[in-house]
């Protein structure tokens, strides 16, 4: 049969082909040059780490060409190509090589990305994708000089491991990490993340790329200034480089198995997660800014931000709703909130209601202010009535008017000195009873009446007040008194003595009736109800020892959180070790029986409660000191109360770095061993009398447990390794055992570690204990410290780094000496 003029064979055959071209393989790493990805089809890179394909956010009905991890359970999309331009149809649009560029076009085959490489050629290309996240598109067979174009150059919001995120000085273009629209639009948003375009060596958030609310302040050769949080540790690895074309930060993570990215959320927070596969979930490390009212303008115009309500931050102003309710749900607030009904100039009704205005107390003021020449706030007052464009006036020491939208507004604590007040203007019908203005003069009429009957009525009740006992409120469950808020607000006056804060919140001195004095903490992060809430704070009042704080009492009131404490007048630990000019300097004898106390006081609750009580935050902060010295542990029992979703409260805890034990990093259950691990760190702190991480005069962090640890290998003069105030006027027996307990509380496993039971007996001679192994962590600080790796506020470690933990061996082939009958013996 001929069958060279036969159309339907030849018809066939050209089919056949333009199906051969434009398949790809379902999982492979390459897209070559006559090859197409679209539909289901992805890549995925050699080393099984990356996906790259189409897919769709959250409930979007559009479709994005995006990267996301494939062994992490929960899709987590770290890089979109086309995240402004989404397409309807996956299975028609298209990604492939095209003149030189990789293209992704439509279902009109009309392109909407490109790589827009200007030297394009005919060269043979292909695009891989690599198990480092970065899609390139290279030279067939290419090596790395011979890449044409990469998605590490083009980030969007996510910085992954080995990228850079950096300035072209000659353009003075910065990269920029930009956030999501919201949690299902990928598309720019408003906050992003870049290196000062001006050249120094800063990072910059920026709201709308106008607006500059938060930097990291410069690069000292070692942290960020404003940073804290850059500390030495074995999980992450970070380093700068400039030169006269370009500078930029770039960071590994020493341990491949980790996956951890650093993301500018929608939230307006860069933030750094590790993925954490024993809960399938994304754990938070921390986020910059500590609070999310810092975010300028994170709840749009006319929308208020509150740090203390957790369930969601933004609110809309009397008389307002938000401008897209759908937009809100998803996070995106950006369009803040409209009014309910408009203002009487900007309505065409006849109806002769006249606009007012509600006071807003405690607010941090509008952005954008304008002066009005008024002398009194009646007059302020007439200047924005009359002014049809002014949505709210303040008068403070002088007249202040805000025209259109009211913008970055915040609601503040009562007491703090920053809260202001300012009026709203407001529709008549959004004020109650405003049906005419005879009833408003009656209003007025029984309001002046009502006000000289509250007068009275207050002036008995502040005579009755003063023959009250605050103390005398209603008694719970063993000794526990349920306090009223206004109580506590009068005993602290208005919360005006601050002693303390941290990231369950801040603490006030008060002082009862009956001339006792308290300690009153006003939680944040508490999502309990009311039930929930005095049940658990029931069960941490029955808890009682002599070195745990006693809990007085409570208040809860709605979302007023306040647990009542006995005051103690010689305050916390860290301001009696670090503040010497201000406070008497600890001699031996104390700073031992101050060890020996907090180690009974740990056992307590790890050991000798119904229920294991981990306190999760043991720091010098943590330790409070009676009338005698005798130390008391505050705080247990809080992370119980505020739950277990730790990440938020430790984003916001202050002065916690190098506490956290390995596990929190690793992401295995949290237990009593973590709390001895911060014991050990903080042993550490009482020896020396400063913090384990001190900046020299040389600009280098010296890390004290690794020079404790080689002292005490190396067998050399113990006493040199005390604080120098006490002068070498210590127990030089008393000084090895602390020294070795500090050694082996920090161990990196769990199992190595002595329990808080066996410290006490170490500490009181009744057990000797051999010496312990330099854990693998100190043994990576000794084996170099130039390198300085990311970590979090509250859980970073102190000291210098330079290896991977793969680099050292040495560390990891040494005999693992455990806590046992080997290491520690009855005397």
């Amino acid at each position: 049969m001929d069958t060279r003029n036969n159309p339907w064979l030849k018809l066939s055959i050209l089919i056949l082909c333009l199906t051969l071209k434009t398949h790809l393989s379902h999982g492979g790493d390459t897209i070559s040059g006559n090859e197409t990805l679209s539909g289901d089809q992805t890549l995925v890179s050699a080393g099984g780490k990356f996906v790259l394909g189409f897919f769709k956010p959250g409930n979007s009905s559009y479709y994005y060409i995006g990267m996301w991890y494939k062994k992490v359970s929960e899709r987590t999309v770290v890089w979109v190509a086309n995240r402004d331009t989404p397409v309807t149809d996956n299975r028609s649009s298209q990604l492939k090589i095209l003149d030189g560029n990789l293209v992704l076009v439509n279902e009109s085959q009309v392109p909407v990305w490109s790589t827009n490489l200007t030297s394009a050629n005919s060269t043979s290309l292909e695009a891989v994708l690599l198990d480092q996240g970065n899609f390139v598109l290279r030279v067939t067979g290419a090596v790395s000089n011979e890449t044409r174009w990469q998605s590490f150059d083009h980030p969007t919001h996510t910085w992954l491991p080995g990228a850079k995120l950096g300035l072209d000085k000659r353009t003075k273009t910065p990269q920029l990490l930009t956030s999501w629209k919201n949690t299902d639009d990928p598309a720019n948003g408003l906050f992003s993340l870049e290196l000062d375009p001006d050249g120094t060596s800063q990072y910059l958030i920026l709201w709308n790329r106008s607006k500059q609310y938060w930097t990291s302040g410069a690069w000292n050769g070692q942290i960020f200034s404003l940073v804290p949080e850059m500390r030495l540790n074995y999980i992450y690895n970070f380093s700068f480089y400039s030169d006269a074309n370009e500078s930029y930060f770039t960071y590994s993570v020493y341990e491949e198995s980790t996956i951890s990215r650093f993301i500018m959320d929608v939230s307006g927070q860069v933030k750094q997660l590790t993925w954490l596969e024993s809960s399938r979930q994304w754990n938070l490390f921390w986020s910059q800014p500590r609070t999310q009212c810092e975010v300028y303008d994170f709840c749009g115009p006319f929308g208020v931000c509150n740090d203390d309500n957790t369930n969601d931050f933004c609110k809309c102003l009397t008389g307002f709703t938000p401008s897209s309710q759908n937009d809100w749900n998803l996070k995106d607030r950006s369009a803040g909130c409209k009014r309910n009904t408009p203002l009487q100039c900007e309505s065409s009704s006849l109806s002769q209601q006249k606009d007012g205005f509600s006071s807003q107390h405690s607010m941090r003021l509008p952005e954008n202010p304008q002066t009005v020449n008024a002398g009194s706030r009646s007059a302020c007052e007439s200047a924005c009535f009359n002014n049809c464009s002014c949505t709210a006036y303040a008068f403070d020491s002088g007249c202040s008017i805000w025209i259109d939208g009211l913008m970055n507004l915040q609601q503040l604590p009562d007491g703090d000195s920053n809260g202001k007040t300012f009026y709203l203007k407001l529709a008549a019908s959004e004020f109650p009873n405003s049906s005419s203005d005879k009833g408003k003069v009656i209003r007025i009429g029984v309001g002046s009446a009502l006000a000289v009957v509250a007068i009275l009525g207050l002036v008995w009740f502040i005579i009755w007040r003063r023959h009250r006992s605050v103390g005398t409120g209603k008694t719970v469950e063993g000794s526990l008194v349920a306090f009223g808020y206004r109580d506590l607000q009068n005993a602290t006056k208005n919360f005006s003595e601050k002693l303390g804060g941290g990231g369950f919140g801040s603490v006030f001195k008060g002082r009862l009736p009956d001339s006792s004095f308290i300690a009153v903490k006003k939680l944040e992060s508490i999502s309990q109800g009311e039930k929930q809430f005095r049940s658990e704070v029931s069960t941490i009042g029955t808890i009682q020892h002599v070195n745990l704080v006693r809990l007085r009492g409570f208040c809860s009131e709605g979302t007023k959180k306040l647990l009542v404490y006995d005051y103690m007048p010689n305050g916390s630990l860290d301001a009696h070790l670090f503040h010497e000019k201000d406070s008497e300097v600890l001699d031996w004898k104390k700073r031992y029986q101050i060890a020996l106390g907090t180690a009974r006081g740990l056992t307590y609750l790890h050991e000798k409660c119904r229920d294991c009580i981990v306190h999760c935050d043991i720091k010098p902060e943590n330790i409070l000191l009676d009338a005698e010295f005798c130390p008391k542990v505050a705080d247990f029992g809080l992370a119980k109360l505020i739950g277990r979703d730790f990440s938020r409260v430790l984003t916001t805890m202050r002065g916690t770095r190098g506490y956290l034990a390995p596990e929190w990093i690793s992401g295995v259950a949290i237990t009593a061993k973590a709390d001895v691990y911060s014991y050990g760190m903080m042993l550490f702190e009482f020896i020396s009398g400063r913090r384990n991480s001190e900046a020299s005069e040389d600009g280098k962090v010296k890390f004290f447990p690794t020079l404790a640890s080689s002292v005490l290998t190396e067998g050399d003069d113990i006493l040199i390794l005390l604080d120098q105030r006490l002068e070498r006027n210590a127990d030089p027996e008393e000084l090895i055992r602390l020294c070795r307990v500090a050694c082996w509380c920090i161990q990196d496993e769990e199992s190595q570690r002595p329990s808080m039971g066996q410290v006490v007996q170490i500490l009181e001679g009744v057990l000797d204990v051999n010496p312990p192994p330099i854990p693998r962590t100190l043994q990576v600080f000794v084996d170099n410290q130039e390198q300085i790796i990311f970590f979090t506020e509250s859980s970073s470690s102190s000291g210098q780094s330079s290896k991977p933990r793969s680099n050292t061996s040495a560390a990891s082939s040494q005999t693992k000496s455990t806590v046992s009958s080997s290491s520690i013996s009855e005397k």
